[in-house]
């Protein structure tokens, strides 16, 4: 299938593109072809498959089919693997069946001299209710809500999953304002007939980001927990019932590689583990052992160890020179590597934890149990986040109104 993503070229956007992002402050994730078929693209012909070896054992090994060509087909029947890719790029080699839409994007998309979601910036830009409200801080929320869910709207017409929308980073202490601007944000998206399944709105996990998942999940409202650090913060969100919780691999092992003194960090590094797979690990047991509802994703996956290491986990986040070399290297029945389900609910039922772990979280437990791994990451994150937001909101205060308004 070939995706044309450019448009006839306009000057609004370019004219300040000077003062926005890079190309490379602007990505987009895009779940690649999926082992789900009612996600994957169905005008490529399939890729050979591989298949779990029938014995007792078929949890944690499997056996592949003559014909499976590539360690990423491979892979990719174990885990739907997520490209982390600046926008456009590399489409039609990893086919995107789902996108996240946030601050970042619309930065990248400002800095674009042609693309085709142009038009659903300056849509917003051009918006008759924004334009209309006199609060200049109420008309620039407006503008981002408006942009948001245009270049939203236009990913879920390019990709058969679901479109992940950031919540305000400002918001991330402040339960009951991530559930109005989660709310808004859905109205916008009702308006212009997106229906709520074919959405996730992604909120920091903070204690207050958990309580606004946990009660927007009762309303039906699909959530995506992110900044995830630390195994209470994991089973937390889970208890919560998030839709999807995403954990940083890559990140965990920098901070324990120049930091000490996180007793679950430190725990992991005494048995010889990873930090950051021994989180993953850990968090997809007590998901699978308790019969919670949430999907795990693995983000920062830094080598093509780091996601053999978590084949079996729902999603994995890998950069596209993994992928690149995923794809390039070709598997046979004596193969180097041995493709093996790390992590699988049988696994997960073997899986012990201590009576602590086990509690109802809430929010003196959650603190109490955060060490400083995941509150200064959650913190380094959530900066980044709102530095994105604020410099959006500068760029539209730059180029507004638009030449047609």
């Amino acid at each position: 299938m070939s995706l044309s993503l450019r448009s006839p070229p306009s000057s609004t956007l370019s004219s300040a593109s000077s003062s926005s992002s890079s190309l490379h402050d602007g990505k987009l994730r895009l779940l690649a072809r999926s082992a789900s078929p009612k996600l994957a693209f169905r005008s490529r012909p399939p890729l050979p498959r591989i298949r779990a070896s029938s014995n007792s054992s078929s949890s944690s090994s499997s056996s592949l089919d003559t014909g499976l060509s590539t360690e990423l087909d491979a892979v990719s029947s174990f885990s739907e693997i997520v490209p982390d890719t600046v926008i456009f790029d590399d489409f039609e080699k990893f086919p995107p069946t789902a996108a996240t839409v946030s601050s970042s994007l619309l930065l990248g998309i400002c800095s674009l001299p042609d693309t085709i979601f142009r038009n659903a910036v300056e849509m917003a830009l051009a918006d008759r209710g924004c334009y209309g409200l006199a609060n200049n801080e109420m008309r620039l929320s407006c503008f981002v809500n408006k942009a948001l869910v245009n270049v939203g709207s236009d990913l879920a017409k390019l990709v058969p999953g679901r479109v992940s929308t950031e919540v305000d980073a400002r918001l991330a202490y402040d339960t009951h304002g991530i559930i109005r601007k989660v709310h808004d944000l859905l109205k916008l998206y009702g308006e212009v007939d997106v229906p709520p399944e074919r959405l996730l709105f992604k909120i920091p996990s903070t204690w207050q980001g958990i309580e606004a998942s946990r009660l927007l999940e009762s309303e039906g409202i699909q959530t995506h927990l992110t900044f995830v650090y630390s195994f209470a913060q994991a089973a937390a969100a889970a208890q919560a019932g998030a839709s999807v919780i995403q954990i940083f691999v890559g990140r965990i092992r920098d901070w324990a590689r120049n930091h000490s003194g996180d007793p679950e960090v430190d725990a992991a590094l005494g048995r010889g583990e990873d930090p950051g797979l021994a989180l993953v690990t850990k968090a997809y047991n007590y998901i699978h052992k308790y019969g919670h509802k949430s999907k795990l994703m693995a983000a920062a996956v830094r080598n093509k160890q780091d996601l053999f290491s978590l084949l079996g986990v729902d999603y994995i986040i890998a950069p596209l020179k993994v992928l690149q070399s995923l794809k390039e290297s070709i598997t046979t029945p004596d193969e180097k590597y041995s493709f093996v389900r790390r992590l699988s609910p049988e696994s997960a039922a073997t899986y012990n934890f201590s009576e602590e772990e086990l509690c109802k979280w809430d929010q003196l437990t959650l603190a109490s149990a955060m060490g400083p791994t995941s509150v200064e990451l959650l913190a380094a994150g959530l900066d980044g986040y709102v530095n994105q937001a604020k410099r959006v909101e500068e760029l539209f205060g730059k180029i507004w109104p638009p030449p047609n308004v």
